[in-house]
C-alpha cells in the first residue's frame, strides 16, 4: 500500500480534527498472554526478531508526525496510552513516547494523559518518573483479589499487588487513580468479589471500572471452556455480581457516569473514554489502533512488523476505512448515549423512537428527565436490550 491508496486519502480528507481531540497509543507488547484477552498484542516469542519496542517507537513517531499534518492544529485534550502493557516500557520509555507527542502536538491546558500499566511491571520509582514526565492519571489491571480468579485468567500478578501499585502511584503524587476489575469469572463467589471491591477501596483510589467477563471466541478462555475444563460465564451471575459491585461502589462515595465506570467525583472521569462516549474525534496510532475524524473511521495494520515498514516507507499504516452516513452516527449516538449518566438526549430520537423510549420508561428501565432519558438501576443490568427495542 502507499500513502495515495483510497483508505489513506479517505483519511487525509477527513481532518481536520475538531476539539475537543484526543491521542490514544497502543503499545503493543505483553510478557504473557492472559487467556480471555483477544486485544492486537503479541508477546517476545511471538514476534521473534520481526519486530521490537525500538522500532515501535521509531514507526510512531513517523506516524504522529503524519497525523498532525492530517488533523492540523487542534490541541491535545486527552491523551491514552493503552495496549498491551504499557509499563513493560518502563518509566523512561513511557516518558519517551509524551516526549515523541509532545514533538508533534500541543497538548491543552490542563490536559489528561493517562497510561495503563500492569501492576507486576511497575515500582514506586517508576510511577515518579511518570509523574516528573508530564502523566497525570495510572489505570492499573486488577481484575480480582481472589488468587484462583486470576489463575483462569492466566493473570500474572499476585493478588495484593495492584492495591500496592496503586498506593504507590498516590504516594508518588497522582491524584487520579484507577482500577480495573473483572466480574463473573468462571469459580469467583460472591465472596471472592466483595473482597476484591474492598481491597479496591483500600487503596483509596478515586476511579473503578468494572467489566463483566466476555469470552471471545478464539481465546484461550474460550477452548477451555469448550473443552468443559470450566464451566460457562452465567448472565445471571453477571447481573447478580453488577448489583454487588455498584451498591459497594455508591455505599463508598463513588457514582456511575458510564455503566461500567464509576467515580468519586466529576474530576475523576476518564475524560479521554468521554471522547470515545461523545462521539469526538481521536487519533490512534500504532498496530491495530482505531481512530475516528468527523465521521470517518479507520484501523491500522495490525502486525507491529507491517506497521513499522509501512512508516518506513512514508505511508500512512492504515488497513481500512469506512465513512459513517446518518444512519449509522445515529445508530452510535444512542447505543453510546444511553450507558452514560448523562443520558440519552430525546432530541436525538425520531417520534417512533420517542415512543419507544416510553415504553422503557413505563417497563421501568429509563426515566425521563427534562429533556434525556435515564437508564435505571434495573435498566442498567438490561442497557443492550433497551438499545435494541428503542432502535428497533
Amino acid at each position: 500500500m502507499d500513502a495515495d491508496t483510497d483508505d489513506a486519502a479517505a483519511v487525509r480528507a477527513a481532518g481536520p480534527a475538531t476539539a475537543p481531540f484526543g491521542l490514544y497509543i497502543h503499545v503493543p507488547f505483553c510478557a504473557t498472554r492472559c487467556g480471555y484477552c483477544d486485544f492486537n498484542t503479541y508477546t517476545a516469542g511471538e514476534l521473534g526478531e520481526s519486530s521490537s519496542p525500538h522500532a515501535w517507537a521509531q514507526a510512531l513517531d513517523g506516524e504522529l508526525a503524519a497525523a498532525a499534518e492530517v488533523v492540523g492544529g487542534v490541541d491535545v485534550s486527552t491523551v491514552f496510552v493503552g495496549g498491551g502493557t504499557p509499563s513493560l516500557l518502563g518509566g523512561e520509555g513511557l516518558g519517551g513516547v509524551l516526549g515523541t507527542v509532545r514533538r508533534h502536538f500541543r497538548l491543552a491546558d490542563g490536559a489528561e494523559v493517562t497510561t495503563e500499566s500492569n501492576p507486576e511491571s511497575t515500582s514506586p520509582e517508576f510511577f515518579e518518573t511518570l509523574l516528573a514526565a508530564g502523566f497525570t492519571r495510572i489505570s492499573l489491571g486488577m481484575q480480582s483479589a481472589a488468587p484462583h480468579v486470576l489463575r483462569v485468567l492466566d493473570r500474572t500478578h499476585t493478588p495484593g499487588r495492584a492495591v500496592a501499585a496503586a498506593l504507590e502511584a498516590r504516594a508518588a503524587g497522582f491524584a487520579h487513580v484507577n482500577l480495573d476489575l473483572i466480574y463473573g469469572t468462571p469459580g469467583e463467589s460472591d465472596g471472592d468479589l466483595r473482597a476484591s471491591v474492598d481491597a479496591v477501596l483500600a487503596a483509596g483510589v478515586d476511579h473503578v471500572s468494572a467489566y463483566a467477563l466476555i469470552v471471545e471466541d478464539g481465546t484461550a478462555l474460550a477452548r477451555r471452556i469448550r473443552r468443559g475444563e470450566v464451566p460457562p460465564v452465567d448472565d445471571d451471575v453477571l447481573a447478580d455480581r453488577y448489583v454487588l459491585v455498584d451498591e459497594a461502589l455508591r455505599d463508598a462515595g463513588f457514582d456511575w457516569y458510564e455503566v461500567s465506570n464509576w467515580a468519586r467525583g466529576e474530576d475523576a472521569r476518564c475524560r479521554h473514554n468521554e471522547l470515545y462516549w461523545d462521539g469526538a474525534d481521536w487519533w490512534g496510532a500504532g498496530p491495530g489502533a482505531h481512530s475516528h475524524l468527523r465521521g470517518t473511521r479507520f484501523w491500522n495494520i495490525k502486525h507491529p512488523a507491517r506497521y513499522a515498514a509501512a512508516v518506513a516507507a512514508g505511508e500512512l499504516p492504515v488497513a481500512g476505512h469506512e465513512v459513517l452516513g446518518d444512519a449509522d452516527r445515529h445508530l452510535e449516538d444512542v447505543m453510546l448515549r444511553v450507558r452514560m449518566r448523562s443520558g440519552l438526549p430525546a432530541a436525538t430520537l425520531r417520534p417512533d423512537e420517542l415512543a419507544r423510549a416510553a415504553d422503557e420508561v413505563a417497563s421501568g428501565n429509563l426515566v425521563a428527565g427534562r429533556d434525556a432519558y435515564v437508564l435505571t438501576d434495573a435498566g442498567r443490568l438490561l442497557a443492550d436490550g433497551v438499545v435494541r427495542r428503542i432502535l428497533a
